[in-house]
């Protein structure tokens, strides 16, 4: 079975950083994985993709060696199973906020004994091998997703869910069931100290803690926390602040340091 790329470069304890897809597109997927990101994600959630763009965006960066990752909608055995049989090589789930809802995630992940996962990986087995069945447990990731007050307060049950690989922040769903307003990069300090308690707890635990960042600043007080995981904004916001910023420089003739 093809090696899963992010999960050597934290076995050998470096970070990742990963591309976000929202944009339903296999063309602007391939151009992604051309950009050196060692992971990209299909967002399912909030994304304007479904399944039938997935599975095209999934082909499109197996040309390249970047890992492909699915963000899926909720926390559905069904959607789960299919993002995996098309070559998803870990899945993220939202809104875990308990150690159930946890272990339901991962099960779906995962072959018998260890899951209850229905063996039919279709693409899957194009892009992973024809041994897929026999390594597909030890090389999928499961990353449960870690947005709200009560899954802070349930994190140290959640985390001894077996077979869970990683943990993924959702820093502007957070803020929100902590009372503050939505977006990128919080530092309310006690929605900041939330996520530094994240990432200790995921530590204490050998579990990756991940998170979404909004500007590379934050990216790099995420690193100094311990956040090995990390996806930073996505193609949609990419395009809209390069646009944004450079048309008006256009129609100015002035020089913008990131307009071409």
């Amino acid at each position: 079975m093809r090696k899963n790329k992010v999960k050597d470069i934290w076995a050998a304890g470096g970070e990742v950083v990963t591309g976000w897809l929202g944009i339903p597109s296999s063309i602007s997927a391939e151009l992604m994985a051309q950009q050196g990101w060692d992971a990209l994600t299909v967002d399912l959630q909030h994304g304007a993709t479904d399944y039938i763009d997935a599975v095209p965006m999934l082909q499109a960066i197996s040309t390249t060696d970047t890992t492909p990752l699915v963000r899926v909608p909720w926390n559905d055995p069904a959607i789960i199973g299919k993002v995996l049989d098309a070559g998803a090589y870990g899945v993220i789930c939202p809104m875990v906020n308990t150690a159930e809802e946890a272990e339901a995630f991962v099960k779906a992940c995962r072959y018998f004994p260890k899951g209850g996962r229905s063996v039919g990986p279709l693409r899957a087995s194009l892009y992973a091998g024809a041994d897929y069945f026999q390594h597909a447990n030890d090389t999928i990731i499961t990353m449960a997703m870690i947005e709200s007050e009560q899954a802070v307060k349930n994190l140290e049950d959640i985390l001894k869910t077996p077979n869970l690989d990683a943990i993924f922040v959702g820093p502007s769903d957070l803020a929100v069931t902590m009372g503050e307003a939505p977006g990128f990069d919080p530092r309310y300090p006690a929605v900041y100290e939330a996520i530094e308690y994240i990432a200790a707890k995921c530590k204490e635990a050998s579990v990756i803690p991940g998170i979404h960042c909004g500007s590379v600043a934050y990216g790099v007080d995420m690193r100094k926390m311990g956040y090995r995981f990390m996806a930073y904004l996505s193609d949609f916001r990419m395009l809209q602040q390069m646009v944004s910023r450079s048309l008006p420089a256009f129609r100015a003739g002035t020089p913008n340091p990131i307009a071409p």
